[in-house]
């Protein structure tokens, strides 16, 4: 019997919760095996991402009629699933959603399971979702099922004048998909033009390389993406790579070394590389990274792309025997972080996050600053980026780098925004060391 969309939903649910599994992975996989057409496929993740993007609010509506600690996890996640559709979806029938849960409920606990499910599912139909606090700041946390602590974060970090609720709204939406168009293989007019004969929507992005693509699909399943035309990256991921880029170009005419740490997947790394080799400059490009399994990613990326000089390095970046260059002349570290500015890609993380996470992020990060600027040649540039908003992982961080490294001169800092740029949130700093 073929798997449903809300029973799938709830499987994946489960994985998180349970096994701590990341949502975009259970979810693909589970998709992958399970036969659904494109429209139970479209349903299914829209109950995943919507159940953890608004699970306070779900969980505040039904705790009215349930003591949600006391119910089992098989009947809280059917509440949860069933509890989304009611309250946040216009679309589906009130019974459908009522009927699929209570079924789901007594195969997993029984008659009288069952019956609670129905009972408090049946009042919360009626009564709809509850008034919001009083007060605005518990009315914001609740509506954007956002933790206090998180809230308190994003407060500190936005600039004067900013709207809190705008950006505490914007975490609660879906992300866009953005590509970045390969420069090095095909113009951006003749990718989206590419995209479009495919049947996407698309629209150009405010960098050079960025389109803001709907309507697509499966990136996987593209023949332009295929044949190495675009990548899927993130605008503020893309900004970061302008950046690096600009500062290589400026340095000089070439050879350059260049180091992406924390490489991860390649996409910076294959953004330099499309950069300088569309410039005409010749670089020598490590993509260093702890995960061996993430740069065969990158590598095959590389390929795909049509980038053949890029030289993957798994090693610790802390280890002074690392098997770098000694000098470079970019170095590009995307640094392991909170992630708070992924919570539109990732909403199980603010369920996972505490605040002291933000204090041992920080502490690693300073570590790899430390280790990589004494790779960094003189007058070299070095970028700094993380996709979270916390200033002790950002604007801090850089301050503490250029007290503790005299010589290092703040170039440059940007910041993006879902709420501005429809884009992550993501902080880079531009810094330079003087040539003597």
């Amino acid at each position: 019997m073929a798997v449903s969309p809300r029973e799938l939903a709830r499987r994946v649910l489960a994985r998180v919760e349970r096994e701590g599994a990341w949502a975009t992975l259970a979810l693909d996989g589970e998709l992958a095996r399970s036969g659904l057409d494109d429209r139970d496929r479209r349903l299914a993740s829209e109950l995943v991402y919507g159940v953890l993007r608004h699970r306070a609010r779900l969980d505040h509506a039904l705790a009215r009629f349930a003591e949600l600690k006391r119910t089992p996890p098989a009947a809280r996640l059917a509440l949860r699933v069933a509890a989304y559709q009611l309250l946040l979806l216009d679309r589906v029938p009130a019974h459908a959603a009522v009927d699929d849960a209570v079924d789901a409920a007594r195969r997993a606990g029984g008659a009288k399971v069952g019956g609670f499910v129905n009972a408090v599912l049946r009042k919360l139909a009626a009564a709809g979702e509850p008034p919001p606090p009083a007060d605005p700041r518990a009315a914001l946390e609740l509506r954007c099922s956002l933790p206090g602590w998180i809230v308190d974060e994003l407060a500190a970090a936005l600039p004067a004048g900013a709207s809190l609720d705008d950006a505490a709204d914007a975490l609660t939406r879906p992300a866009p998909l953005w590509a970045r168009a390969n420069l090095a293989r095909a113009s951006r007019d003749d990718v989206r033009a590419a995209l479009a004969a495919e049947g996407a929507t698309v629209d150009d992005g405010p960098t050079p390389a960025a389109l803001r693509v709907a309507g697509l699909g499966d990136p996987a399943g593209s023949a332009s993406f295929a044949a190495g035309l675009w990548t899927v990256q993130d605008l503020g991921a893309q900004r970061v790579g302008e950046v690096a880029a600009d500062a290589a170009l400026a340095r000089a005419a070439g050879p350059l070394r260049v180091l992406d740490a924390c490489a991860g997947v390649g996409g910076k790394a294959t953004h330099l590389a499309e950069r300088l080799a569309v410039a005409g400059v010749a670089a020598e490009l490590d993509a260093a990274d702890v995960s061996a399994s993430k740069l065969r990613l990158a590598a095959a990326t590389a390929a795909r792309l049509g980038h053949g000089g890029l030289r993957t390095i798994a090693c610790d970046l802390l280890d002074p025997a690392a098997p770098l260059a000694p000098a470079y002349d970019l170095i590009v570290l995307d640094a392991p972080c909170t992630g708070l500015g992924v919570l539109r890609r990732h909403p199980e993380a603010k369920w996972r996050l505490h605040p002291d996470d933000v204090a041992r992020a920080a502490e690693v990060q300073a570590r790899l600053i430390d280790a990589l600027l004494a790779r960094l040649a003189p007058g070299g540039a070095f970028v700094y980026s993380v996709c979270t908003f916390t200033r002790r992982e950002g604007p801090e961080q850089v301050a503490r780098a250029r007290a503790a490294h005299p010589g290092l001169e703040l170039v440059a800092e940007h910041a993006t925004w879902p709420h501005v740029d429809d884009a992550d949130a993501f902080y880079l700093a531009h810094l330079a060391r003087s040539a003597g």
